[in-house]
């Protein structure tokens, strides 16, 4: 596993851009009703997706070692709005499957240690915001 990653975003014009990491890509838009276009999650939604199919990944790793059947897994987030300002105050994580839930529950906490995009929000992430004049001709 490499020691750093790296993700890009092209803007498309109005509320639309593209993420691409490792030659894979992902349409990011906002809703019409907010000036958007709708051709994809908005960034947000991109974010919860992350951690639920990060963690979901993770349940499953463990259950595996374990030998442990997680049929019909399912990892849901819901963020919960900090009124008017831009961000949420609270990610609920919810995991579901057909395993007995004191056997879930074991997984879902043996899972924590293994989900990175949990584990950086529950770091002290440092993040560093470090802007590139581009030259006309370096432009895509």
């Amino acid at each position: 596993m490499a020691d750093s990653l790296r993700a890009e975003a092209v803007w498309r014009g109005g509320l639309s851009a593209v993420a691409s990491a490792r030659g894979h890509e992902v349409v990011t838009d906002e809703p019409v009703g907010v000036g958007g276009s709708d051709l994809g999650m908005m960034p947000t939604e991109l974010f919860c997706a992350a951690l639920a199919s990060c963690f979901c990944l993770a349940v499953g790793h463990v259950a595996a070692k374990r030998d442990v059947a997680v049929s019909g897994l399912r990892v849901t987030v819901d963020a919960e709005r900090e009124g008017s300002e831009l961000r949420y105050r609270r990610l609920r994580v919810e995991i579901a499957a057909t395993t007995a839930e004191p056997e879930l529950a074991d997984l879902v906490q043996r899972a924590k240690r293994f989900c990175w995009v949990s584990n950086m929000l529950a770091a002290d992430l440092e993040v560093s915001y470090v802007p590139v004049a581009l030259e006309a001709t370096d432009a895509r």
